[in-house]
């Protein structure tokens, strides 16, 4: 009964898995034509593997057995013309299912990586980069496999099955008889067993993928490694995971070596007793030797096919499963969407305005980050925000960029709602240096051009200046052509700083978020890249988030933030006089 109830959950899954790949249409049918010629040279290539026979046929009774040389003659000419027949169609069929493989995978791997970049930052705290990234990289080369090869040799194969068989039972109805006798005896052993191949197969690539999740993440913080003197306990960690992998992998090659010893002694055993009774034929002068030849030929293309149909139906399992989670990918929802008729900010400076905010992040919704947050900041001011860590500063800066909605409240720039703006547009109009800024591993030019691609090299060199950043540059050994490695890893917390400040300069946002922006420099940068701040700042609206005493006195006015919401606002020596927590912050934090 159990055995019954698992056998039907496996058809279910068969089922469901040949339904998924079903959704894949959309991508494969804009290259129609090429799937035609495709089915096309598929149907050709059959139909030629299937005339080979009569091919050998002609030659084993009239060239073989015959004693006209010209007869040979006739019947090698015939079964060449057949093989180069066959050689070119099999060249079509290779080149457009191989083609199309690519296009089609390329173009999934597109779309996945389109919608990954409209989804919210949330998804990936949630999500773990390994498995995002094996999804756009393994899952979609496998499925240019499954298309590019699998499905091909499956459709092959089954023509093949079904116009051998024909022609078997054409050819001698009781030899074919006793083939069909044995199919099942042959076919049900490889299923069972090809299903076992397939489950350990998937858990086989499961560990293989936590092996690489393992070793990607240790690379990534090798200082940390290396600074606690872990190698050797990294390195046993990440042997027990390959042993895991092993363990695994040793069982997967037994029951495929199982299935394939179990496949050729029952195919062997059913060729043999066909091949028996053909001689005894034969020899009787029931049937030609040709006629046993062709249909030798037959039995083993059908053989063959059924053994291929079997293996590639493991595959297709295989991509039903990365086509699932491509799937799943792609129908997540981004939660931040674009309104259906979107407004536009007016050029110039631009004024803020917080609306009794409330928010609490989807993580921690019974903590509110934001509690009545209300306040504005008018078009050209420069305002810093301060508070003790958790007051909800940086969560300012995210509702800001609209990552994050509020529960209730909104939050206007120009007086509108940037609800009604799209996400990409209202982002153009905002310049972010973060504490800790992200840099690309590609060269000085590319990560400072983030800011504007189409900035000049006198544009990228002038801001570059401006953040103090022109001299180390020209320092590093190719100068702007110089690679920085993995987040930047070639450069000091200063330099990536002063980076990330060029890249804003070179934007020339009408609104700035800095989040102490010159906390990572030294004094000498500090006061340098300070005034080239000054200089960006005038004429724009900016809010920083200040840790330093010469940031708040710079700015034009100062929010105190605690719990959420304002509870001071003005100038540095007004608060000073008027507010307990902002003197302990300037106590503790300035150091004054």
């Amino acid at each position: 009964m159990a055995n019954t109830m698992s056998d039907k959950q496996d058809s279910h899954n068969d089922k469901a898995g040949m339904q998924l790949l079903l959704q894949l249409l959309p991508f494969i049918k804009p290259y129609r034509k090429m799937v035609v010629g495709a089915i096309i040279a598929l149907i050709f290539t059959a139909g030629v593997s299937l005339a080979l026979g009569q091919g050998i046929r002609i030659l084993v009774d009239q060239g073989f057995g015959a004693t006209d040389p010209a007869l040979l003659d006739q019947a090698m000419l015939i079964l060449a013309t057949i093989t180069l027949a066959l050689a070119g169609g099999t060249f079509v069929r290779f080149y457009l299912v191989s083609w199309l493989g690519e296009r089609v995978s390329n173009d999934m791997r597109i779309a996945v990586f389109k919608h990954l970049l409209t989804l919210h930052p949330n998804y990936f705290e949630e999500n773990r980069s390994g498995e995002i990234n094996a999804r756009l990289t393994t899952d979609t080369t496998l499925l240019q496999s499954i298309i590019g090869s699998s499905i091909s040799m499956a459709l092959r194969n089954s023509l093949t099955f079904v116009g051998g068989l024909v022609m078997m039972l054409v050819t001698n109805l009781k030899l074919a008889l006793i083939v069909l006798a044995s199919v099942p005896l042959i076919v049900l052993p490889m299923l069972m067993y090809g299903r076992r191949v397939r489950s350990l197969s998937r858990q086989s690539q499961d560990t293989v993928a936590e092996v690489g999740t393992y070793a990607g993440e240790i690379v990534q913080h090798i200082k940390v490694v290396q600074g606690f003197t872990r190698e050797t306990e990294e390195t046993q960690a990440f042997g027990l995971e390959v042993e895991k992998a092993f363990s695994v992998a040793k069982r997967r090659i037994l029951q495929r070596s199982l299935l394939i010893i179990i496949a050729m002694a029952l195919v062997f055993t059913g060729l043999s007793t066909m091949l028996w009774v053909g001689a005894r034929d034969v020899s009787q002068g029931v049937i030609t030797s040709g006629e046993l030849s062709a249909f030798v030929f037959y039995a083993i293309m059908v053989a063959m096919a059924v053994a291929t149909i079997s293996e590639v139906y493991g595959e297709l399992q295989r991509a039903a499963g990365a086509t699932e989670r491509l799937l799943e990918l792609l129908s997540s929802e981004p939660q931040i969407n674009a309104p259906a008729q979107a407004q536009n900010l007016p050029e110039g400076p631009l004024p803020l305005r917080f609306e009794k905010v409330n928010f609490a992040y989807p993580s921690r919704p019974n903590q509110s980050a934001l509690q009545q947050l209300d306040f504005s900041i008018a078009a050209g001011e420069t305002v810093a925000i301060v508070g003790a860590s958790g007051a909800g500063k940086t969560t300012v800066f995210e509702m800001l960029q609209r990552f994050y909605d509020p529960q209730q409240g909104q939050i206007k720039v120009a007086d509108i709602p940037i609800t009604q703006l799209t996400p990409q547009h209202l982002r153009s109009h905002l310049g972010v240096v973060p504490q800790q800024p992200t840099l690309f591993s590609s060269d000085v030019w590319h990560n400072i051009r983030y800011g504007n691609p189409s900035a000049s090299d006198a544009q990228v060199h002038m801001a570059a200046k401006q953040a103090n950043a022109h001299k180390f540059i020209m320092a590093l050994p190719a100068g702007y052509d110089s690679y920085l490695g993995e987040q930047g890893v070639r450069l000091s917390g200063g330099q990536r700083q002063r980076i990330a400040i060029a890249r804003a300069i070179l934007k020339n946002p009408a609104i700035l978020l800095l989040d102490e922006a010159t906390s990572a420099l030294d004094a000498e940068s500090e006061a340098k890249v300070t005034t080239a701040l000054q200089e960006l700042m005038q004429g724009r609206t900016t809010l920083i988030i200040a840790h330093r005493l010469a940031t708040v006195m710079h700015a034009d006015r100062i929010l105190l933030m605690d719990a959420g919401h304002i509870i001071a606002q003005g100038k540095h020596e007004q608060l000073l006089a008027s507010s307990d927590l902002y003197r302990r912050l300037c106590k503790l934090q300035f150091d004054y």
